[in-house]
């Protein structure tokens, strides 16, 4: 811009809700967009655009939360690509971590990663050294994403540690403290150009970042007991105290209902012909008891009301029966949820066999909820193992150390009383 040469692609206004170069199309695009930052001021036009155009326009894949836009930028840029059999285009975009695994399966951020990865446009994710900012001195990642990947590399993902591609700044600016020389830039080019694996590059199936997140379900077990305690915690229950209370507008007719719903209430606390010494773990057989006592009490709840009777004498118990629907089906203890993440490229049923049946028998898929996610864990690819010296050395050093410390702390009172 000083020299007055290639300005005329830079405009002033928002890229999301002001596009200048809407109609444009790149070969080539870089973008290092704000970490962390919340796109709350854009999102009514956003979620409009997403809502009203779907994949016809920049979001169709989903939204990010509201806190981090990043990919918002990376949604962008992807409209802007041209189509493959027109030379495609290549983008590079720097990310901290939170793109590359934030967001349950479902979620915005797991969506897109989907849509990026399903649709074969990411080829490499180079994880820089940290301390290369002025502000930050997090890790940050390079994404390649292209429409128009060499034969060898479609379905096929890149992973590139450069962390240890680094030189220490004589002076740091800020949080920057370390470098990227030429010699590093063309040996990371080079491990990309490569594209082979080794000490700092993984090559991965784009399956290979993809799970199931299947929900595991137990069967509800309880035992039913109309003893003092439990009969108390009908207090605890909204259906029952709403019956002490009036919406009538009319003072004489609301004071006449909340005072029959305080005689209905005293007359279940009291629980007719309910022994207190049985405990009951058959659900049905339980309601059958309480059905028929305040029959013969000639006592009429509302089904709301029933089942907060039943809340109220019920405690959870792994020998009881199983508390069983209206069909027939086990019914499912909420308590006792639990999800787990399976890679796609397992079958779902023989991890369930050996990784959850072993060890709950009694546990089943609610199919229904399973859904596909996608997430990128980086580090642990290129985790590398420290051995941890054994209990006596290590005792032997914390020994060592706390003499040095005290023969320190002496010196220092000694010199003190010279």
């Amino acid at each position: 811009m000083i020299k007055g040469k290639g300005y005329e692609n830079i405009h002033l206004g928002n890229s999301f809700t002001d596009d200048a170069l809407k109609q444009e199309k790149f070969h080539y695009m870089l973008c290092n967009p704000p970490f962390g930052v919340e796109w709350k001021k854009y999102e009514a036009f956003i979620r409009d655009e997403a809502e009203e155009k779907g994949d016809r326009g920049r979001f169709g894949a989903g939204l990010p939360r509201i806190s981090d836009g990043a990919f918002l930028f990376l949604q962008h840029m992807i409209s802007k690509m041209l189509p493959a059999d027109e030379g495609g285009s290549r983008i590079g975009i720097v990310f901290n971590g939170s793109p590359l695994f934030t967001g349950d399966a479902g979620s915005g951020e797991s969506e897109i990663r989907r849509w990026i990865i399903e649709q074969d446009m990411l080829e490499t994710i180079i994880a820089l050294p940290d301390q290369l900012f002025y502000n930050t001195g997090i890790l940050t990642y390079v994404w390649i994403v292209t429409n128009r990947k060499s034969d060898v590399r479609k379905q096929k993902i890149q992973l590139i540690d450069g962390t240890s591609f680094f030189e220490r700044m004589k002076k740091p600016l800020g949080e920057k403290r370390k470098l990227l020389t030429e010699q590093h830039i063309d040996d990371l080019t080079k491990i990309y150009g490569a594209f082979l694996p080794g000490e700092h590059c993984r090559i991965f199936d784009n399956d290979d970042f993809a799970y199931w997140k299947v929900t595991m379900e137990r069967p509800l077990r309880l035992n039913f007991e109309v003893s003092e305690e439990r009969i108390a915690r009908l207090w605890e229950q909204k259906p029952f105290t709403n019956l002490a209370t009036s919406r009538r507008r009319d003072e004489k007719a609301a004071a006449e209902e909340i005072k029959a719903g305080e005689r209905l209430q005293q007359d279940i606390l009291l629980q007719p012909a309910m022994d207190s010494t049985v405990l009951y773990k058959n659900r049905e057989e339980f309601i059958a008891v309480l059905k028929e006592a305040l029959k013969n009490a000639e006592i009429t709840v509302k089904p709301n009301v029933q089942k907060a009777i039943l809340a109220a004498l019920a405690e959870r118990d792994e020998t009881a029966d199983i508390c069983l629907d209206k069909d027939g089906n086990p019914e499912p203890d909420t308590d006792l949820r639990d999800t787990e993440q399976i890679p796609v490229k397992q079958d779902i049923e023989e991890y369930i066999r050996r990784e959850v049946l072993t060890y709950v028998p009694d546990a089943w898929e609610d199919v229904s909820k399973r859904k596909k996610g996608y997430e990128i864990p980086f580090t642990r690819y290129f985790y590398r193992y420290e051995e941890v010296g054994d209990a006596e050395s290590t005792l032997r050093d914390i020994e060592t150390l706390g003499k040095k410390i005290q023969e320190d702390i002496a010196a220092l009172f000694e010199d003190r009383r010279d």
